[in-house]
């Protein structure tokens, strides 16, 4: 985990619990601070869905609890039978990250030994854990994974591009390589899981308007074309230095590539209003990549296995190639769109003045 807004926010979330918890004479307030760290979420959708989800299983735990210190009394071995329980509650709801709060607040009733007031006690310290994170995270640097998510697709483009341009010709050392390789499947993880959490925010807390669905649309198939990019890299590793090649081979697949990464980033500077639209560009990429495949598969048709493996690779630069189309396509309709809204716009406020 990297330093950030969420990490701030927890500590602001424990604080508040903390003070909270002593403002209104509840003991020991650590189990409310313990209880902020666990319920501090990454989006304003899964913050709801968590403190509803931990209400209803902290609840069943609490009461569970305190039937079993009653009985038992705090005995350890009743104790572990009853956090047994919960985790199975939890599961049979299909609440799985719940877990570890409920198990908190099951262990703090169970301490008091069937005393229903200090129960009482304990659960409202979860509680009000759970009620801190969640008013911090909605009031205070509310998260916002759609800039979130632009921001990290131009890191990670870039640094997928450096790769992609010095792997063909062999410039860049294999130690540099790995780890740099490493760090970007990280970061595409990383942002899948970001359009994760914007796709359930748009979806879950409120009806999408027609802007944001077709935002949604062109984050996809961007995510979508970085991992085709990714798979380039990987087939590049696997194959294309054990296939029997030429310099001239090696020039031609180079060129290709660097086609290929250009018009990828010719297409997200398109979409950040940075670059004309270049309609040529895009039936030109077209045709040099179908002319790419088609001529590599002919050169090989009746090769040896070792030569065979160049098609693996101009396999996943096609495909990455395509998928680039495919964006590029998105992207200027979502641009005429753009441009049809403001047209309207000056449409109507020239009429309303000439109406005055």
């Amino acid at each position: 985990m990297t330093f950030g807004a969420r990490v701030l926010k927890s500590g602001i979330a424990v604080t508040l619990a903390l003070y909270i918890s002593v403002l209104v004479g509840y003991t020991p307030p650590v189990i409310a601070g313990v209880a902020a760290i666990f319920a501090m979420q990454p989006s304003i959708y899964r913050s709801w869905r968590y403190f509803l989800e931990q209400l209803q299983t902290n609840t069943l735990g609490a009461v569970l609890a305190l039937v079993a210190g009653m009985i038992f009394s705090n005995d350890p071995v009743a104790v572990g039978i009853v956090c047994i329980l919960a985790i199975m509650i939890c599961l049979k709801l299909k609440m799985e990250e719940t877990v570890g709060l409920t198990l908190v607040t099951v262990i703090a009733v169970m301490e008091a030994s069937g005393q229903w007031d200090f129960a009482l006690n304990r659960f409202l310290l979860s509680l009000i854990g759970i009620g801190s994170a969640f008013l911090i995270n909605i009031t205070f640097f509310p998260p916002r994974p759609r800039v979130q998510f632009v921001k990290q697709i131009e890191s990670i483009f870039f640094k997928m591009s450096l790769l992609l341009r010095t792997v063909i010709s062999d410039e860049i050392k294999e130690s540099v390589f790995r780890d740099e390789k490493q760090a970007l499947e990280g970061a595409l993880k990383s942002l899948t899981d970001k359009y994760t959490l914007f796709e359930e925010e748009l979806h879950k807390l409120k009806r999408a308007k027609f802007s944001e669905a077709r935002h949604l649309v062109v984050y996809k198939q961007m995510l979508h074309t970085l991992h085709k990019g990714m798979e380039v890299l990987e087939a590049v590793e696997e194959h294309y230095f054990q296939a029997t090649r030429t310099p001239e081979i090696d020039r031609e697949f180079d060129r290709h590539l660097e086609k290929l990464i250009k018009f990828h980033e010719h297409v997200l500077l398109k979409f950040e209003n940075k670059l004309k639209a270049d309609i040529s560009e895009s039936a030109v990429i077209e045709v040099e990549n179908e002319r790419f495949l088609k001529q590599l598969m002919s050169r090989y048709a009746d090769a040896s296995d070792g030569d065979l493996r160049l098609s693996i690779v101009a396999a996943a630069m096609y495909d990455y190639g395509y998928q680039t189309g495919r964006l590029n396509k998105l992207v200027e309709q979502f641009d005429r769109g753009a441009e049809d809204k403001e047209n309207e716009l000056l449409e109507s406020v020239s009429s309303w003045i000439t109406k005055k």
